[in-house]
């Protein structure tokens, strides 16, 4: 993978805001649903969610500004390109420079590589890595590959009944994944192995969720929130209503004489709770009264409430 800023065409002192911008705007460019005869847009998916991965952690972030680690990731070499720059005799990397016999008085050319093997084991001084510049420095130990980042948009009843959510990720393959219980906008859920490939395995997948607004349906922790609008004739006399609920439509009763602003319970209608169970959902009745009152005002003509509807703010 390239420089992360260039594959997300950010500049080095972009901010968490712009990066994120700028991933989103290419994710769903790049997404393979959109791009199914197009394999060279999957790939390029997987290096824009690789940069992003790298640019949103923090720390990572500070590590490859520094030229710590390289744009996969891993650490660079900490000696330079070539390792130890001389050994004890002036040699390259792991002292395996051969010598001639002018360096030690003697007319024809010898390699000490086996010398100091001898002396002190093909790994280097008691069996070490090769510390000292003479052994050879052994290979790093395989890594596993590179996580990949996902964001997913749950629809809002989607997240309160726990609907399972299909994904595709970066290598063409789709799944069904399960909500946890409590699953709430941010949470990030982590697909084993569904990273990148590498030589101790493949990464994860971390998939963060990003639930949806709804137009009538508002979240209050584990409960869902609801204004019902009621007509002046069902507060006042009492009735019978269907109510939508996050399961799907029930009945509610109105009780005569409620107000606007009453609370009503739906027991069991809101989020699935971490602990076990769900919440309710609490319907507001608002008295919704008609656009032509010319009628209702007819009715009541001479008729005035003195209830003290006020006397709670000793008005």
């Amino acid at each position: 993978m390239s420089d992360p800023y260039s594959t997300l065409g950010v500049a080095r002192g972009a901010d968490e805001k712009d990066i994120k911008s700028a991933y989103r705007k290419l994710a769903k460019e790049l997404h393979p649903d959109r791009n199914k005869d197009n394999p060279k847009a999957a790939e390029r998916f997987s290096d824009v969610t690789k940069a992003y991965d790298l640019l949103s952690d923090k720390e990572k972030r500070a590590q490859f500004d520094r030229g710590e680690i390289d744009a996969e990731g891993n650490p660079t070499m900490p000696f330079g390109n070539g390792g130890f720059r001389g050994g004890p005799f002036g040699g390259g990397a792991g002292g395996q420079r051969s010598y001639s016999s002018h360096d030690f008085g003697g007319g024809e050319e010898m390699d000490l590589s086996d010398l100091f093997e001898g002396l002190f084991g093909r790994g280097g001084p008691r069996g070490g890595a090769g510390a000292s510049g003479f052994g050879r420095r052994p290979p790093p130990p395989p890594q596993r590959g590179a996580n990949i980042n996902y964001r997913l948009k749950v629809p809002f009843v989607d997240a309160a009944t726990l609907k399972p959510q299909r994904i595709t990720l970066g290598d063409g393959k789709t799944i069904d994944l399960k909500l946890p219980a409590g699953v709430e906008d941010g949470t990030q859920m982590r697909l084993k192995g569904k990273g990148e490939p590498g030589p101790a395995g493949a990464g994860d997948a971390l998939v963060t969720i990003d639930v949806d607004e709804h137009p009538y349906f508002k979240r209050d922790g584990d409960d869902v929130r609801l204004e019902l609008p009621v007509t002046l004739d069902e507060a006042v006399n009492g009735a019978k209503v269907k109510v939508p609920t996050v399961d799907g439509p029930v009945m509610l009763t109105v009780a005569a004489g409620s107000g606007s602003g009453k609370i009503l319970r739906l027991k069991g209608k809101g989020f699935s709770k971490r602990s076990g169970g769900r919440g309710d959902q609490l319907v507001a009745l608002e008295i919704d009264l008609p656009d032509d009152i010319s009628e209702l005002a007819a009715k009541l003509e001479g008729w005035k409430d003195d209830s003290p509807v006020r006397a709670r703010f000793g008005l």
